[in-house]
């Protein structure tokens, strides 16, 4: 059957704007475009959890915001981002019975920015996932082979944008969660600076400051025209971050200079990384050199063991307030059959964490972000792998019958010391396919993965480019750069495949 407004696919989010503004589209078609598009791949892809067809085309036809994406349909992650009348689960069954009373700023700005919302899509629960598949929806797939994983935690948007469903999606990042889709769904994924994008009304920060929430796009502009649309703090933000000296869209083209790029094969959480992403880093060194940037292999010198362990406990934190907040939510006690076993032996590692150890792991993570500020004297851009490995298949971090016993036994006999082997124990395996991109959650620098490579199996592989804190106007301009001398906007997954 055919699909209405065949074109659909081939504009970003600004360029459906602006057909919406010459008057050659209305903002009902094209969320009827979307609509056909979901309802055709979504039960093949499991990437929209959640539908509000009848909201959206109600708004479509009434008075819209004359902002940058009027009449533009989206897709929110089914984590934060709350939108009044609508669910929020965090994949956790607590909170299925859950409706938001009130908006969360980035959604009023989003809305704000003419942006339609059809619906929500699917993510790990709480978020804690390199890939995603939750117990509560089960998993959802990639667009480029149905076979492997879009990467987590903002998979189900990930799987959205590259299935062209809608041309953006939000993500929220804290450890890689829109990094790693991006680099395993082919997309453009920035983690902005901390506290460039608001976290409020509810929280001013979250997992201790590692969360940033941003969006997942096809193109560079549609990543920097989001920036400008959404960035800000807001009323009663802990902290602020500078304002861009102009607006971030003017970066898109302008000239980047010649920058000095460091590049390091280093897992920077992880032991080894895949031949396909070493060979996709290579490859990125070799185009900015081409560019006439200069590049080079460096690093800075930092504590692995003892950052991993901070990044853990900080999360781990974060998790334990996410059950506590999921119990307030179902008027409930949480029991560990609420949740997925891995949450609830982080839920357990957090309560028996002490206030100091809390403030140790944050004082760790501030005292690299002084080691690797000052490699930003010497460097204006890193580039990492996104990513270890190429997308694994769909199952492969299931738990194990081993695996199964030991949280079954850290359930009944949650012992202090058992609990923290058992973090000891996640530091080593948990990170391995996704290490590079937690740190800068840590330092809260802005950091972009860049679809440039493709492997043999014509799976993306993703590269992460690392700029200082508050520069995401330089990681933008080099982004175009390599955009406008790689497109990959002519690789498109296969709806069939």
């Amino acid at each position: 059957m055919a699909l209405p407004m065949p074109e659909y696919d081939r504009y970003d989010a600004v360029g459906l704007a602006e057909l919406v503004a010459r008057g050659d589209v209305s903002p009902k078609e094209l969320v009827e475009a979307a609509i056909a598009r979901i309802e055709r791949d979504n039960p093949r892809l499991n990437a929209v959890v959640h539908t509000q067809f009848d909201r959206a085309l109600a708004e479509s036809v009434g008075p819209l915001p004359d902002g940058p994406f009027r009449g533009v349909p989206m897709l929110l992650k089914d984590l934060l981002a709350e939108d009044t009348g609508e669910p929020s689960t965090q994949s956790t069954r607590l909170r299925l019975a859950y409706r938001a009373d009130h908006d969360a700023e980035l959604v009023s700005r989003f809305r704000r920015a003419g942006l339609l919302v059809l619906g929500r899509t699917n993510t790990p629960e709480f978020g804690i996932y390199g890939v995603t598949e939750p117990a509560l929806r089960g998993p959802t797939r990639n667009p480029w082979n149905t076979d492997r994983t879009p990467g987590g935690s903002s998979g189900g948007s990930g799987a959205a944008v590259a299935a062209r469903m809608v041309p953006v999606a939000h993500g929220g990042d804290g450890g890689g969660s829109i990094r790693i889709p991006a680099s395993h769904c082919g997309l453009v994924g920035l983690k902005p600076t901390r506290a460039r994008n608001p976290s409020g009304p509810d929280a001013g920060e979250r997992w201790g400051g590692l969360v940033c929430e941003h969006v997942l796009t096809r193109t560079v502009r549609d990543t920097a025209v989001m920036l400008d649309a959404v960035s800000g703090p807001d009323a009663g933000a802990p902290y602020q971050v500078h304002p861009p000296e102009r607006p971030f869209a003017a970066e898109v083209g302008a000239p980047p200079g010649r920058l000095r790029i460091a590049f390091t094969r280093r897992a920077l959480f992880g032991n080894e990384t895949h031949p396909d992403n070493l060979a996709a880093l290579d490859a990125a060194a070799t185009m900015a050199s081409d560019l006439g940037h200069d590049v080079e292999e460096a690093l800075f010198d930092y504590d692995q063991a003892a950052l991993v362990r901070a990044y853990l406990t900080l999360v781990s934190a974060g998790v334990g307030l996410g059950v506590r907040a999921a119990g307030d939510v179902a008027g409930s006690r949480p029991r560990a059959s609420d949740f997925e076993p891995a949450t609830w032996v982080l839920k357990l590692i957090a309560d028996k964490l002490t206030a100091t150890e809390h403030a140790a792991a944050r004082q760790t993570v501030q005292a690299a972000g002084r080691v690797i500020g000052r490699f930003f004297e010497r460097y204006d851009v890193l580039l990492t792998p996104t990513t270890a490995r190429p997308p694994v298949p769909i199952g492969e971090f299931a738990l194990s019958a081993k695996e199964k016993l030991q949280i079954g036994v850290l359930r009944t006999l949650p012992s202090r010391r058992l609990l923290l082997k058992a973090l000891d124990e996640l530091a080593e395996t948990a990170l391995a396919a996704t290490p590079n991109t937690m740190l800068f959650n840590m330092t809260g620098q802005p950091a972009i993965s860049l679809p440039l490579s493709w492997n043999a199996e014509g799976l993306p592989i993703g590269t992460q480019w690392v700029g200082r804190f508050g520069d995401e106007a330089t990681l933008l301009r080099l982004a175009s750069q390599l955009e406008a001398a790689h497109s990959w906007h002519d690789r498109q997954p296969n709806p069939a495949r």
